[in-house]
């Protein structure tokens, strides 16, 4: 079959198998190699792309449910949609969540992902207890922070090279409604995006929409917290799907940028406060079935890196002034506060600021995304993997220097043959 990520760029001629049990999956990881786990296909690049995959969907089982600790044992398979839909009528919710929920959690913890409140909870590692590991040879070994903790750290961020994820131990978040209490500030540029994020480093949830096509990086922060009124019912949310053959000529500066003054001037020029769905305010996107769509059949990428934060503005206006000077603006650019790093070898955050940018696919982004590689680096800053289709292998060793330790632990557990990806190979991992 084909086989892409979610940006549709690359594109491989790929051959798997799904599995249903981890005997099924022993004789898939035994049988076939080298090969890598490819399960939502949500990760924007090549990270779960490979001639041979094993696709893990299938094997999706909520398999224990404390309700009084709030802690989950888990088929790696499961969607993070799918195990809300188990959790939230018992007043639990995920401690870390990206911005889909459409995710497996293997593929939460193989990318490590990150929220809202990276700021405050750090990365979706932070909450997962323990983890099985099904080795090349059959094998399934238990990690956690005690046991096999170097391979726990490895794997925690290491985009599925370090083995099949089975299933995992999860620690929820005690929650009391199914809405959040959101805030909307209109913000003139980026200096004023980050002060609010400073001034409100306490709210559990912070994000902001920035219109990369503003010459001022105007934009919007929107803050968040669960309420506590005890509803717990979710309503139904109405799904838009973009049609397979969008015609992707409408999705242009033009066009996007009228978009995006409405967008801003939607809320008016003062702050608006408002209870949402929970869904609505951390997954916008879910509600557009197929939204990648949107910029055509060449695909599109999406280009995230985290600058420190004694670099950030900086970092950030450098940024912006290549995109304009280039006449290049992003389509989507969303901007989220970080906290420390965690221990993990390959775990993308760190204190500062993070931008994600939307950039439809063509010949000339290239050669733009190379000069932002080199802004990125000269601040400090990396670049996040689960987004990555193009970096080179020496900028990525800029951005991570426990790059040799995660090697080393490829090398020992007799990975580097056997469990590889397009990206692996691409960044001499």
């Amino acid at each position: 079959m084909e086989l892409s990520g979610w940006g549709r760029f690359p594109r491989v001629e790929a051959r798997g198998d799904f599995f249903k049990s981890p005997n099924e999956a022993a004789a898939l990881a035994t049988a076939t190699h080298p090969w890598i786990a490819h399960g939502a296909g949500r990760s924007y690049g090549d990270s779960a792309l490979n001639r041979d995959v094993i696709f893990t969907r299938q094997y999706k089982e909520l398999m224990r449910f404390d309700r009084t600790r709030g802690i989950v044992h888990c088929a790696a398979g499961m969607t993070l949609a799918e195990l809300i839909d188990q959790v939230l009528p018992a007043g639990w919710f995920l401690a870390v969540t990206p911005g889909t929920k459409l995710i497996t959690l293997g593929g939460a913890v193989a990318a490590d992902v990150h929220g809202k409140n990276h700021h405050l909870a750090g990365c979706f590692s932070e909450s997962v207890l323990s983890l099985r590991l099904m080795m090349p040879d059959g094998r399934v070994l238990a990690c956690d922070r005690e046991e096999n903790p170097e391979l726990f750290r490895a794997t925690c961020g290491g985009m599925g090279l370090t083995g099949l994820i089975l299933d995992v131990d999860l620690r929820l978040e005690r929650v009391n409604s199914a809405f959040i209490q959101e805030r909307i500030i209109p913000c003139a540029g980026l200096d004023e995006i980050c002060e609010q994020f400073d001034r409100y480093r306490a709210t559990p949830y912070s994000v902001a929409w920035v219109d990369c096509l503003a010459a001022d990086g105007r934009g919007l922060v929107m803050l968040g917290k669960h309420t506590d009124d005890g509803d717990l019912r979710r309503r139904p949310s109405h799904i838009l799907t973009v049609p397979e053959r969008f015609p992707s000529v409408l999705l242009n500066r033009f066009s996007v940028g009228l978009f995006n003054q409405a967008y801003y001037r939607a809320t008016g020029r003062r702050s608006l406060t408002r209870r949402v769905p929970l869904d609505r305010f951390f997954y916008p996107l879910d509600r557009i079935a197929d939204w990648n769509r949107l910029y055509g059949p060449a695909g599109f990428i999406q280009y995230q890196f985290v600058i420190p934060t004694e670099a950030g503005i900086e970092g950030l206006r450098a940024v912006f002034k290549k995109m304009r000077d280039r006449g290049q603006g992003a389509f989507l650019g969303v901007l989220k506060l970080f906290g420390p790093e965690n221990q993990n070898f390959l775990s993308f955050p760190m204190t500062g600021y993070t931008l994600a940018l939307d950039f439809k696919a063509h010949p000339r982004l290239f050669s733009l995304l190379e000069e932002l590689d080199a802004i990125v680096i000269a601040h400090g800053g990396r670049h996040y993997l689960a987004k990555d289709a193009r970096l080179r292998a020496e900028t990525f060793e800029k951005g991570y220097p426990r790059v040799e330790q995660f090697r080393a632990v490829r090398q020992r557990y007799g990975l580097t043959e056997k469990i590889n990806s397009l990206q692996s190979r691409r960044l001499g991992l």
